[in-house]
This record gives structure tokens, C-alpha cells and sequence, in this order.
């Protein structure tokens, strides 16, 4: 089941680009990138209010929260932000060919912070990533 979330989550992200970059022709990224957040929040708010969901927000811990807003500000405002004036003013096949290598980075930081295993697979895998995406870029 969680292959089939993250193949989908995959396809999201593969296809999304394509609507940025049309998004993002008369706009400055920053409305953009605003635009896109308040749909979102609309959608995921009308979500909450649908699942009676919002009663869950008050048990959320402090350190919980602080720890989801640093990734939000890291994840959905600069990383966002950054990639929008990256679509906007590059070309998108060479823009998400960079951003692949998110989890390369994200690997290194599990392995150091988390102690998960780098085993040879992994490890061979992550060299291939890089290998390739170096390759496909010249």
C-alpha cells in the first residue's frame, strides 16, 4: 500500500510542474506560490471541517508543532518558494532533474540524525540517482 501512495504521490509531483509553469507565466512566483497555498488550505481546511478532524489539532504537542513548522517554512515556503522562481525562469525538465536529488539529501540526513542503515543497496542506488541525473544534465 505504501508503494502504490508514493507511486501516486510520484505522479502528482511529476505532472504538477506542467500546471506551475502555465500558472506562472503573468504572475510574480511569490503570487503564485500564494495562490497555490490558499487553494490548498481552502481545500484541506473544507477536508478537516468534512472529517471532523479539527478536534485533533488541539492534542498536537508544542515540539510537534515546532518541528511540522520548520519543515513547512523549509518545505513549503523557501523550498516552494525557490522552486516557483526556478519554473519560472528555467526550463522544467531541467529545474525537477535538480530537485530529483531532494532525497538523496534527505538519505544523509535519516543516516546521520536517525541512524537508519545505509546498506550496500542503498547505497549503490544513491550513487546510480546521482550518476544519472549528473549524466542526463550535460
Amino acid at each position: 500500500m505504501v508503494v502504490l501512495i508514493a507511486v501516486f504521490a510520484m505522479i502528482c509531483w511529476g505532472v504538477a510542474p506542467i500546471f506551475g509553469k502555465m500558472g506562472l507565466k503573468d504572475v510574480d512566483p511569490i503570487v503564485g506560490l500564494a495562490y497555490r497555498t490558499y487553494i490548498s488550505a481552502a481545500l484541506l481546511t473544507g477536508w478537516m471541517l468534512k472529517g471532523n478532524t479539527f478536534a485533533k489539532m488541539g492534542g498536537v504537542p508544542i515540539k510537534t508543532m515546532v518541528f511540522l513548522g520548520i519543515e513547512g517554512l523549509l518545505a513549503t515556503l523557501v523550498g516552494d518558494l525557490a522552486y516557483y522562481a526556478a519554473i519560472k525562469y528555467g526550463e522544467i525538465s531541467t529545474v525537477t532533474l535538480i530537485m530529483s536529488c531532494s532525497p538523496i539529501i534527505s538519505i544523509i540526513m535519516a543516516v546521520l540524525i536517525f541512524n537508519e542503515s545505509m546498506s550496500i543497496p542503498k547505497f549503490i542506488g544513491t550513487a546510480l540517482i546521482v550518476i544519472g541525473l549528473t549524466m542526463i544534465m550535460r
